[in-house]
């Protein structure tokens, strides 16, 4: 796993060298203060170069049937060459996953990572419904018989959703009848035309129909043809770029002052008038802000955002009066100076139309499309930086091998435990009551508690009463009160542990077990499988990211739900012996799909290799090519009972459908119930085999499995020496003695597919690539917020990363900040060095105390360095 590019890519995944490997970026290519638009660069990658598909995209997408090109448009989106939006436009129409593209089809993505996949994928999504919403107008204009072929060709020619409301605007129903719409009914589109092609033909007298309203006068005359100039200018192409370039090199500056409105109800307040007063203190920074408009902050555009939906700012957009005298210096002697000679009169009327066309049409305009480009970029970053740490919380080092206490900690109600198993089983539950009179005789239980089970571990929740259990345990740790065990415990987070406990879910996996006691479970199998059980929370319900209300749910929910499912492919899943919630996220399935694997493995009995799959009802074609390279079959997990020997006088004893993530590491995972007798529903078995094939415990895809074959004969190996020192040493040699671009060449497939597959090949038996990312952090001492002082250097765990810094546990109670600002290049690893790459939650990292205000509960740190 290599985490570059504001995401995380499946790379070579042994722990040798990995050949043809991408070359870190150039130190010229950091970029850790924020970009006005993220670019995912590609050009440096290995074999970057077409693959496949052509490198043109003129005719892809002609059935949007808009002015532009739809790769041109998207490369220009998105900063990604041509070719590669072709193939990815082409991947998606086939309907392939994100996680198979990352994983099996690199070279047609040049090795871009899931994150900037995703990127391009939301933007293309962006550009379908701009030209689906193109024709919905143009078919309901002509409807109404108002749509012409000017107004057609510039409803074609809009390229973002502000320009096509910009154009429908006036013709929407219910809107007024525009000035200059009201014009052209009465005839002076021609006067207006000639005005520009034949000025010294045109006489305005003539144009005069006394009695008639808009055309009685000359000056009424001269206001109809300069409003119709006036809507001319706004809706042209040329126009609209002029004056944004102009904007671009101007200081476009957006400000925001208290609202009149908050205003008022804050004096009225102080008068002794009921009602809910404004909040004005919580936007204090914003009540007198005013900022470049390409130097703002992302959280500072949500801040502004949530002030002024809640009526508490007022927000607009400055733009200089430079750029409205250039602007319309250039449209009277430039792109609408009238062909030939115009008298005074005339050229009166054209510089009016453009300074009404800028301030009445063309502000607006400006001031919703910086408004609009602001929000989406806070948007985008905001859910970018939500998905990361989802990532990086789901992709915790799983701790095997322990039994586990979970506790999850309280006051009033007891601290509710729950014994769990190497194999996440319940052995023992219980409500002990560690802060009242009865400490000591609750310290005598849990130490019999302890071992009875030969239990070393505890698991704390961080919620109500954490620190005062935390302080219990330790100092009990601290007189070895526990001897002869070694004890030791760590805090976990606990957020949506209580919503998960009482959710259908939990209700099916522990039916007989009070919901108080499942937060413990909960609490001790988020440190046994973090990934397990964290797929079973709403991800929005794990208390990671900033701002997540007030960016758009749908977008959100999206990226998090695409995250997962990365996480839970890339992990890879034993598909005997995964619980039914775990596999619906692998990719290619759903909640259908995986109910049908669970219901054909307990009515056939356990998988023997990926090939039977395909005899899965509702599984087709498609979907097995999505899934089949992420789902692990390891015949260890089914021909061997591993079930832990649970004691018999105990209070609980109900076993649980919690199941490994990682496939081939999961020796220690829940037996399958047996396999019941008869034949369920189920597709013809004919012509597939039911042997066992060893590459099905490897991240080869079934589709290369002739490739993997012919390599091992190549290099004179064979599959039963998979993930031994003595094929590895044959796979060096051969790619050292003939480089793997050639191997590549002779075996007739791609290097991306064949470092895939020696990878495979290579990979030690029960290989995890969670085994390089964070593990819990155990320990056995406590500090309290009192004996912080300025400048004493600690370590800590970052426990969330906002879009304003990042927040550490250093084991006091409260997470000290360190503003963004002391998160500086030079502090961070050189593989961390992007500003979406900052840092993540669980990171271990060394912090020097700037300040404590303990009456707010404030604590200010300075990143020294990241701990490795």
């Amino acid at each position: 796993m290599s985490r570059a590019g504001g995401g995380w890519s499946e790379g070579p995944s042994s722990s040798h060298q990995p050949y043809g490997v991408k070359k870190e970026e150039p130190e010229e290519d950091f970029t850790f203060d924020e970009p006005s638009l993220k670019r995912q660069k590609t050009s440096s990658a290995p074999q970057g170069r077409p693959t496949r598909l052509p490198t043109s995209g003129r005719g892809f997408g002609e059935d949007l049937n808009m002015n532009w090109d739809l790769i041109q448009l998207l490369s220009e989106r998105t900063g990604v060459e041509q070719w590669v939006c072709l193939n990815i436009s082409q991947l998606f129409r086939e309907e392939n996953t994100i996680p198979f593209i990352v994983r099996y089809r690199k070279e047609m993505i040049n090795h871009m990572d899931a994150d900037a996949v995703r990127d391009v994928q939301l933007v293309l999504e962006e550009i379908y419904a701009l030209a689906k919403k193109t024709q919905t107008i143009s078919q309901t204009l002509k409807k109404e018989g108002v749509l012409t072929a000017e107004l057609e060709q510039a409803l074609r020619n809009c390229r973002t959703a502000d320009e096509l409301d910009h154009v429908y605007a006036p013709y929407k129903k219910g809107s007024k009848l525009s000035k200059a719409r009201r014009a052209k009914q009465l005839g002076l589109e021609s006067a207006a035309h000639a005005l520009l092609q034949s000025p010294h033909t045109l006489d305005l007298r003539a144009w005069v129909k006394p009695g008639t309203e808009g055309l009685s006068t000359v000056e009424e005359v001269s206001t109809g043809v300069e409003q119709i100039l006036a809507d001319m200018i706004a809706k042209d192409g040329e126009t609209l770029t002029h004056i944004r370039s102009l904007c671009d090199n101007s200081m476009v500056m957006l400000q925001s002052s208290v609202s009149k409105t908050a205003l008022k109800e804050q004096q009225q307040q102080k008068e002794g008038h009921q009602g809910k007063p404004k909040d004005i203190d919580k936007f204090h920074l914003y009540c007198d802000f005013t900022c470049n408009v390409q130097r703002i902050q992302h959280h500072q555009t949500l801040a502004i955002n949530r002030g002024e939906n809640l009526k508490i700012l007022t927000v607009k957009v400055n733009i200089p009066d430079r750029v409205k005298s250039d602007f319309c210096r250039w449209c009277v002697n430039i792109r609408w100076r009238p062909k030939g000679y115009a008298r005074e009169e005339l050229m009166k009327i054209l510089r009016d139309a453009v300074e009404d066309s800028y301030k009445r049409l063309l502000l607006p305009l400006l001031s919703r499309s910086y408004r609009s480009v602001l929000n989406s970029l806070a948007e985008k970053e905001s859910i970018a930086m939500f998905v990361r740490n989802l990532r990086q919380r789901l992709l915790v080092c799983p701790v095997r091998g322990r039994v586990i206490m979970g506790v999850d900690p309280g006051f009033r109600h007891g601290c509710k435990l729950a014994v769990l198993s190497p194999t996440s089983q319940i052995l023992y539950t219980d409500v002990v009551y560690l802060h009242g009179s009865g400490g000591n005789r609750e310290a005598d239980k849990l130490r019999h508690l302890m071992i009875r089970y030969s239990c070393n571990t505890v698991v704390i929740g961080n919620g109500t009463a954490c620190r005062e259990t935390e302080a219990f345990f330790a100092d009990l740790i601290s007189r070895r009160f526990f001897q002869p065990l070694d004890v030791s415990y760590c805090i976990t987070s606990e957020a949506g542990a209580s919503i998960y406990s009482v959710s259908p879910e939990a209700v099916k996996e522990m039916p007989d077990l009070d919901p108080n006691l499942r937060s413990a479970v909960s609490i001790g199998r988020r440190v046994q499988d973090p990934l397990a059980e964290l797929v079973k929370i709403d991800p929005k319900h794990i208390g990671i990211g900033t701002y997540q209300h007030d960016v758009s749910q749908s977008s959100l929910k999206a990226a998090l739900d695409g995250v997962v499912q990365e996480c839970v492919s890339f992990v890879g899943v034993d598909i005997n012996i995964c619980s039914e919630t775990l596999m619906r996220h692998v990719a290619g399935l759903n909640t259908g799909r995986a109910k049908s694997i669970a219901e054909w493995r307990e009515t056939n009995g356990p998988f023997m290799n990926r090939d039977q799959l395909r005899l899965v009802k509702g599984l087709g074609p498609k979907s097995y090519q999505q899934c089949a390279g992420f789902i692990r079959i390891n015949p260890q997990n089914h021909l061997t009972n591993h079930r832990y020997t649970q004691p018999t006088n105990h209070r609980y004893t109900q076993p649980t459908n919690h199941s490994d993530a990682a496939g081939g590491n999961s020796a220690q995972a829940a037996q399958e119930k047996p396999a019941a007798k008869g034949k369920g529903k189920s597709k013809a078995s004919a012509a597939v085999p039911t042997l066992p094939n060893p590459l099905d415990q490897t991240c080869i895809h079934p589709e290369s499995y002739a490739v993997a074959r012919s390599f091992l004969s190549l290099v004179g190996g064979s599959v039963d020496q998979m993930g031994r020192p003595e094929l590895r040493q044959c796979v060096e040699a051969s790619v050292k003695c003939q480089g793997l671009e050639a191997l590549a060449e002779t075996l007739n497939t791609t290097p991306d597919t064949l470092q895939l597959i020696i990878d495979g090949l290579t990979q030690p038996p029960g290989f995890d690539i969670r085994q390089d990312f964070e593990k819990a952090d155990f320990k056995r001492g406590i500090v309290s917020m009192s004996d912080l002082r300025e400048g004493v250097v600690l370590t800590g765990r970052v426990e969330n990363a906002t879009l304003f810094g990042a927040f550490v546990d250093i084991g006091v109670g409260r997470n000290g900040l360190i503003h963004k600002k002391y998160i500086t290049p030079d502090k961070l690893p050189a593989d961390q060095r992007r500003r979406s790459l900052a840092l993540g939650p669980g990171e271990k990292v060394e912090v020097r105390v700037l300040n404590v205000d303990p009456q707010r509960g404030r604590i200010g740190l300075d990143l020294i360095r990241v701990l490795r």
